[in-house]
């Protein structure tokens, strides 16, 4: 993702500016914690008046410090200048309009799983839960008396009711939320879907079910299911 960043800046000149000459732009730019910092340095001639001969030199130095939304990941980002324009304001100043680009911009991800994860987590422990209080009530029966019928019936009846309980919570999970955790991948710049298999070590079939791969594209977001 790429996006345009306008920087102006009005210089007053102590001599009347008739005409620019020639102009050149330099640039020293970084991109650190969202913002773009550096300077652009500008030289070049002007001509005084438009009766006179004179020219005179200039020498510009204009510190700049941008910042890009928090919203955007700036680590793979790069920086150039797009376009250059300048414009004489009443024969004094000199307005200076640079248009920054910042190209290979991700956006960061939005969605939050957490809740997710923390229903699945507790599903799991309930489950555990009720397999536990199931044993226990299978060794106390059976330690009292194998041959009772009476201990036979509440072990089935116990047995029923654990057995309706996980069911129930079972029934409540989905195909896709057998997973614990989902890792969330952009696509970026060289990547595979085979480089991406391998890295996650899933299979190619359990990607598919969760994501249309057909046509990936830098940027493009895959979810990674994890057990």
């Amino acid at each position: 993702m790429k996006i345009i960043i306008p920087f102006k800046k009005e210089v007053v000149f102590k001599d009347n500016i008739s005409e620019i000459t020639s102009i050149s732009l330099e640039h020293e730019l970084s991109l650190e914690n969202n913002i773009v910092k550096g300077k652009f340095l500008i030289t070049g001639e002007y001509l005084v008046s438009s009766s006179s001969n004179t020219v005179l030199p200039f020498n510009l130095e204009l510190p700049i410090a941008l910042a890009v939304e928090d919203s955007y990941d700036t680590s793979k980002a790069i920086c150039d200048i797009d376009d250059f324009y300048y414009e004489i304001v009443n024969n004094q100043k000199l307005s200076i309009s640079i248009d920054i680009c910042v190209d290979k911009l991700l956006e960061k991800e939005l969605v939050d799983i957490n809740q997710q994860i923390d229903d699945l987590n507790q599903d799991d422990r309930n489950i555990d839960d009720l397999k536990v209080e199931s044993v226990e009530l299978k060794e106390e029966v059976e330690n009292k008396d194998e041959r009772n019928d009476v201990g036979k019936e509440v072990i089935e009846n116990n047995e029923e009711d654990v057995n309706e309980k996980i069911n129930s919570l079972f029934s409540n999970i989905g195909d896709n939320e057998v997973y614990v955790s989902y890792n969330i991948y952009i696509v970026r710049d060289g990547d595979t879907l085979e480089d991406i298999i391998e890295k996650y070590n899933v299979d190619i079939e359990l990607i598919k079910e969760y994501n249309d791969v057909s046509d990936l594209k830098i940027g493009d977001k895959i979810i990674i299911p994890s057990k």
